[in-house]
């Protein structure tokens, strides 16, 4: 089959003249559903993480033990507008971004 046979079969599958043409609605439904399959999905338990973590780095309090995005794990001595300040062993204090705390380690109670 060459280029002109499927032209002449791709025109002779035209609707009849007396054939409704489909609602343009009804065609936008599935891409409407996969949308918002995505939404729920995708983007929302994303958006939640994100408030969750804005939450964890905003409560952040000297005395906390945190764990770093890089997995270093040590005590908030020192909190600041914008960093905070991560004692990881005898003498050894490092300053990081608030940001880059992952998680805020906490003691089950006894």
């Amino acid at each position: 089959m060459n280029l002109t046979d499927f032209l002449l079969f791709a025109q002779a599958a035209a609707p009849a003249p007396g054939t409704p043409a489909p609602n343009p609605l009804v065609q936008f439904v599935p891409l409407i559903l996969i949308f918002v399959i995505f939404y729920f999905l995708l983007i929302r338990p994303q958006q939640k993480r994100q408030k969750e973590h804005q939450a964890l780095v905003a409560g952040i309090q000297t005395g906390d033990q945190v764990v770093t995005n890089a997995g270093i794990h040590g005590v908030v001595t020192n909190v600041k507008d914008k960093t905070v300040l991560v004692k990881v062993a005898d003498n050894v204090k490092l300053e990081f971004d608030r940001s880059a705390i992952a998680a805020v380690v906490r003691e089950p109670a006894a």
